[in-house]
């Protein structure tokens, strides 16, 4: 069961989990996705993949899913995820998020489910002392309630796998997931403004968004600007399969366990924007803005663990990342 598989990463995961022979259920409350998604899945796949409108903050709604479906595994997406906007918002983020998040793991324990992938992030970190991150990397108060939130998840996902015989979790913290699947049937769709800095470059290439806004260009960086790991969504998406299959194929494994992926590899907001340039050959018009509330400097992974126990790896290039990124914009709006 995926909760928030019509969402951006959600979608990618359940093509992934479809193509590596899975049965999946999705659930979503549409609040920031669309049912598209759901029907590019199945154009991707091929497959007619049962799909629940469904709030998981709504515990009842959300038991119908446990009583109708057979599953073994979870993977919970379903979440606001909006740095900028949970500090305007704090309320609605931890309402929203610990909420469903609860009421997953509640569930799984009266119906007998033993597995699941909760979508965590390297927000945990907060501003890390030293780069780049691994596991051990403490971490640090949040700088934001949407970092907040996927700390409390983890903790209560650690709680809840020691207290309960039978429950394994594994918390998956995402580096910047970007990109699109190389068909251009899903990828990101963000309602309204984009919070997210590729769907921003790609509606301004577009013609959506008359300036893209490049947040600060004084933090002690080498061009000023913040640096981050941007993933393929796709490469993420593989990770949860991995993370699947070694719950259900390895009871060696702990109970509990937490999984960086990530590249590797740090790349400035400002080279990421050139870069996009130079792929798709184009200009963007941009402009440096103040920094924003609850960004950090820099961070990025390093991915050892899960190369070795996951035996994931990162393998599309930025470039091919970016292009997908830039297809799947130019198919939505038309544009040859």
């Amino acid at each position: 069961m995926v909760s928030g598989g019509a969402g951006y990463i959600g979608s990618h995961t359940a093509v992934e989990l479809i193509a590596a022979g899975y049965d999946v259920v999705i659930v979503d409350n549409l609040s920031n996705s669309d049912i598209a998604a759901v029907e590019g899945i199945r154009r991707i796949t091929g497959t007619e993949i049962p799909f629940v409108e469904a709030d998981c903050c709504d515990r009842e709604a959300f038991r119908r899913v446990f009583e109708r479906y057979e599953f073994d595994s979870v993977i919970h997406f379903a979440a606001s995820k909006a740095v900028n906007e949970s500090v305007r918002k704090p309320l609605e983020y931890y309402g929203n998020n610990l909420t469903s998040f609860m009421n997953v793991i509640s569930l799984m324990r009266e119906f007998g489910r033993r597995n699941i992938v909760f979508s965590s992030s390297c927000t945990v970190y907060g501003e890390p002392d030293r780069q780049p991150v691994t596991e051990r990397t403490p971490r640090k108060p949040a700088t934001s309630p949407y970092g907040n939130t996927k700390q409390m998840c983890e903790d209560i996902l650690r709680d809840s796998v020691g207290a309960y015989e039978g429950m394994r979790g594994i918390a998956l913290r995402y580096f910047n997931p970007i990109g699109a699947h190389p068909s251009a049937l899903i990828g990101e769709l963000p309602r309204g403004v984009p919070q997210n800095l590729v769907p921003y470059i790609t509606q301004t290439a577009a013609g959506l968004r008359e300036c893209l806004s490049v947040f600060g260009d004084d933090y002690p960086t080498p061009d000023g600007s913040c640096i981050r790991d941007y993933i393929d969504v796709v490469d993420l998406a593989r990770a949860h399969v991995a993370a699947i299959r070694r719950m259900i194929g390895n009871r060696s494994a702990e109970p509990y366990e937490v999984f960086n992926v990530g590249t590797g590899r740090g790349v400035s907001v400002l080279e990421l924007v050139h870069r996009f340039e130079e792929v798709n050959h184009l200009k963007l018009n941009y402009r440096i803005a103040p920094r924003r509330e609850g960004d950090i400097v820099a961070i990025w992974a390093d991915p050892t663990l899960a190369n070795t126990e996951l035996g994931w790896r990162a393998e599309r290039t930025l470039d091919e990342t970016l292009a997908s990124a830039w297809k799947w914009e130019k198919r939505l709006r038309g544009i040859e």
